[in-house]
This record gives C-alpha cells, sequence and structure tokens, in this order.
C-alpha cells in the first residue's frame, strides 16, 4: 500500500485531513512551549484539525502544565488530561 492511498484511508476514516496534521507538525518542530501563546495557539489548530472543542477550562489547564515544563510533554498525558470527565 502507497502512503498516498494510507493517507487517504486515515483521511476517510477520521475525516483528518493528513496535510493539515503535516502542517502543523511541521510548525511544532520549534516552537517554544514556555510560551503561553504559542501553546495556546497549537492547542487551537489541534482542536481545529481534530474537530473536536476544547473548552476553555480544558486550554487553561492544558497550558498550565505544558508551559510549567515543557520537557515533559507527554502525548498520553494530555490525551487523559483532554478526555477526563468532570
Amino acid at each position: 500500500m502507497s502512503f498516498d492511498k494510507l493517507f487517504k484511508n486515515i483521511e476517510k476514516s477520521s475525516g483528518v485531513n493528513m496535510q493539515d496534521v503535516f502542517k502543523l507538525a511541521d510548525s511544532v518542530k520549534h516552537a517554544n512551549f514556555k510560551d503561553e501563546k504559542t501553546v495556546r495557539e497549537i492547542i487551537q489548530k489541534v482542536s481545529a484539525i481534530a474537530n473536536k472543542p476544547v473548552p476553555k477550562e480544558k486550554e487553561d489547564e492544558l497550558v498550565k502544565t505544558i508551559t510549567s515544563d515543557p520537557k515533559s510533554i507527554n502525548m498520553d498525558k494530555i490525551t487523559k488530561m483532554i478526555n477526563k470527565k468532570k
């Protein structure tokens, strides 16, 4: 299976545009995760790409977690924070 076909299958099943994912990945390569504004922009881009709104309170929590110790960014931890029910 070619990468193009694989990406088309992912787009079809998830509704996520792979070009948008690649652009996002490229934009965060050298991002300053200690900068609150940058982190908020990334969270909002991810939210838009995934078509999953992130409430302001959750965004604030994510920003605080990420900016307080950027080297400890753990996608599993962030995913759990996003999906956590109140």
